[in-house]
């Protein structure tokens, strides 16, 4: 880091969480964000820095920049699954990335030994290079061989680097309760920095008395750095959240074209306005599994595409961990990464790079690097026989992750102008294609400006506020039709759930006094309870309410095969219909 650019006093600042410290204090010490030096800011979890790597090399290449990306990652963490598909991933691209693999035989106290992927003759000897960590003449000569070889473009390279850990593993771990006293005292003996500097000596480059000059004066610009950082203000409380998204064009961004009968539907109007981003943005690709021609997607969202744009419309292996970690690191290079997620229901594996790397880049930096990589995936059900893993919504998980995006358009409309203003804007943003509702034809009109965190009114009315989103706007519009004789109904659909259009919900209540929301999501823990707190949480909003506001939701279950058994559990006109009457009592 030093050998970088990075300063004494940066480290100190780190370590103190001053308000001066790149994070503004966010982050634990040994985290810090250094884009000037091209130092990508790390994230505790283990490994989760791997695939973000690949995806760099990856943006790097396409831009057409000589230059080559440097992942360290620990002897332990070479078990995660995410090393295992970035290595596999540069491997197959032949990307310019070096992995080094500081191996200290422990993870925290455990030993590696009989767990490390190289000694148990996992990779072939072809794929890595040992050497000893101890040796900086060994590092350095093995070092150069592999980053002479990544610069060539004879792809991805390892470095094995045996070390050791001569402290603890933290101030709160005692290596002495796991290590023989000899163990310890045998590491210590084997110190490289001690050892280098007794081949200097021995070598004639160095003497005695200059050696202790240069501890003195290392000494002395470690404390003066401390002690400067010791002396900065900390950060602010104020500041706690910030950075946490970037500054929103608040009514969106207007898409620059029309729109033809080809976008009367979702899945085509969200083909058309991909076609239009590459066709516009020369930075904008899209990645993702069966996304080339002649298949053009599961569900045909990119058809005719990789035919169009040779290239930049690419199928990804069958890896969701790695189209998300990828997709940090090409957003991170400065790229507009659009990607395809079959099913929302497949994301699990990359949930770790959702919540580690995606959502925390721009907070964790304070800014200083951003990730607006767009995901959009088919989610929900309502469309019989899909099961139990095609059939979920759940999007109160990605509700939940601070500092993404999520929105789910139930029109063409509103696909085409979300995405635009996404593409336009610098955060991760999730969208949700509703499937049983994204055939549904409507009317081509005009593209317009949608923000994020602007919900529509589908219907004006002044009896009973019934807010919904995505496959349940057309069960709530059934609901209403057949209540018309009954009472007025006022439809708030969403569009964006983060951010969340309070306000309209507010004011569509103060009007009717009554608030009915219907998700498909599981009933406990979905963003329709995170609704009612939000309008029963104050004093002003609780007093507008004639009666108790419900909930119309899935039951906490899984989603069954059998269609009957689907519907049972999902919300119906019935249902809503149920809890309308229900609140005007």
């Amino acid at each position: 880091m030093q050998a970088r650019g990075v300063r004494p006093v940066e480290m100190a600042r780190e370590y103190l969480a001053t308000s001066r410290s790149t994070s503004k204090g966010r982050m634990m010490p040994v985290h810090g964000s250094y884009h000037r030096l091209g130092i990508f800011p790390p994230a505790t979890p283990t490994a989760s820095q791997c695939l973000p790597a690949v995806g760099a090399a990856w943006g790097m290449r396409i831009q057409g920049r000589n230059g080559i990306v440097l992942c360290t990652v620990g002897d332990a963490s070479t078990r995660q699954g995410d090393f295992y598909e970035a290595l596999a991933f540069a491997i197959q691209e032949r990307l310019p990335v070096a992995f080094v693999v500081e191996d200290n035989g422990y993870g925290i106290s455990t030993p590696t030994q009989k767990m490390l992927p190289f000694r148990l003759g996992i990779f072939s000897e072809k794929i890595y290079r040992h050497v000893d960590g101890r040796s900086v003449d060994a590092v350095y000569s093995a070092g150069r061989d592999i980053i002479t070889m990544t610069r060539r473009g004879d792809g991805p390279s390892v470095l094995w680097v045996e070390v050791d850990r001569i402290s603890s593993h933290t101030n709160s771990d005692d290596h002495r309760v796991y290590r023989s006293r000899a163990d310890i005292e045998a590491m210590k003996a084997r110190d490289p920095v001690e050892a280098y500097a007794q081949t200097l000596i021995k070598r004639g480059d160095l003497t005695q008395v200059e050696l202790e000059a240069l501890r003195t004066e290392a000494n002395a610009e470690a404390d003066s750095a401390y002690r400067e950082a010791e002396n900065e203000p900390g950060p602010l409380p104020t500041t706690a959240a910030a950075q946490l998204f970037g500054a929103a064009e608040g009514a969106g961004y207007q898409p620059p074209f029309p729109l033809d009968e080809a976008a009367s539907t979702m899945v085509g109007a969200l083909n058309t306005c991909l076609r239009e981003a590459l066709d516009r943005f020369p930075d904008a690709l899209v990645f993702g599994q069966d996304v080339e021609d002649p298949k053009g997607g599961v569900f045909g969202f990119t058809r005719g595409l990789s035919t169009r744009f040779p290239g930049r419309v690419i199928n990804s292996p069958l890896a969701e961990a790695t189209i998300v970690g990828a997709g940090v690191g090409l957003a991170a290079c400065g790229l507009r990464p659009i990607f395809e997620l079959q099913f929302i229901d497949f994301i699990a594996p990359a949930f770790s790079q959702l919540i580690n790397q995606l959502a925390t880049l721009r907070w964790r930096s304070n800014g200083d690097w951003t990730c607006p990589a767009i995901f959009y995936a088919p989610y929900g059900a309502y469309l019989p026989a899909g099961g139990t893993w095609h059939s979920q919504s759940n999007e109160a998980f990605w509700t939940h992750i601070p500092g993404i995006r999520v929105a789910v358009p139930s029109t063409p409309a509103d696909v085409v102008g979300l995405l635009w203003t996404a593409l336009n804007e610098g955060d991760p943003t999730i969208l949700l294609i509703p499937k049983h509702i994204m055939r549904v034809r409507h009317k081509v009109d005009v593209p317009r400006a949608i923000g994020f965190g602007r919900a529509r009114e589908v219907q004006a009315g002044k009896d009973v506020t019934v807010v919904t989103w995505g496959n349940c706007v057309e069960i709530v519009e059934e609901a209403s039709t057949a209540l018309r004789d009954t009472c007025s109904v006022e439809i708030i659909d969403l569009r964006s759930l983060v951010p969340c259009d309070w306000t309209a919900i507010e004011a569509s209540v103060a009007k009717t006094g009554r608030l009915v929301v219907v998700n498909e999501d599981a009933r406990t823990g979905s963003f329709g309870q995170t609704v009612v707190t939000e309008m029963t949480n104050s004093q002003v909003r609780f007093n507008r309410l004639l009666s108790q506001p419900l909930l119309v939701a899935r039951a906490d279950t899984h989603i069954p095969f059998n269609p009957t058994l689907e519907y049972a559990v999902l919300p119906d006109a019935a249902r809503v219909t149920a809890a309308v009457l229900e609140v005007l009592k």
